[in-house]
């Protein structure tokens, strides 16, 4: 099976991609396609750059680096991965990757609250299932106040 994990530096998409080897690692026979995908510049960046191979270079250079952390867990797995820094509109850009690739499923992390604006045009436009992982809750600190016995 091949899936897609969209990795885009956060948390929540570094938990994606544990969860997906976890799926591996109780048997689903899997490799990956690690994807992120960079904002078109903006007028500003376009104004101030005059060069469009170097604002390219810096949204690959930032991807890559994005990535960077889900490819050492991987890596550490011993998993079987690709990597793409694309460039364009999240949503439409991960189904276009994700059909690209012929990827059997995508994983993608989301944080507290309703999904956001990606994941909704991922999950209304993907041809295949697409797994959302929601973010562990973290653990309430102990107030060590309330734990001493009353006097």
């Amino acid at each position: 099976m091949k899936i897609l994990l969209a990795v885009d530096g956060t948390p929540a998409s570094l938990a994606a991609v544990r969860h997906a080897l976890r799926m591996r690692r109780e048997g689903l026979a899997s490799e990956f396609v690690l994807a992120n995908v960079q904002e078109p510049p903006s007028l500003y960046e376009v104004v101030v750059a005059h060069d469009a191979d170097v604002l390219s270079q810096v949204r690959r250079s930032a991807g890559a680096d994005l990535l960077a952390p889900a490819e050492a867990l991987l890596e550490a797995e011993g998993a079987s991965w690709e990597s793409e820094v694309a460039g364009g509109d999240p949503g439409h850009v991960l189904v276009d990757l994700a059909e690209n690739y012929g990827c059997d499923a995508v994983v993608i992390g989301i944080g507290p609250g309703a999904p956001g604006p990606v994941v909704q045009a991922l999950m209304a436009h993907s041809p295949v299932p697409v797994t959302l992982v929601r973010m562990p809750e973290p653990e309430p600190e102990s107030d060590s106040e309330s734990e001493l016995p009353a006097a």
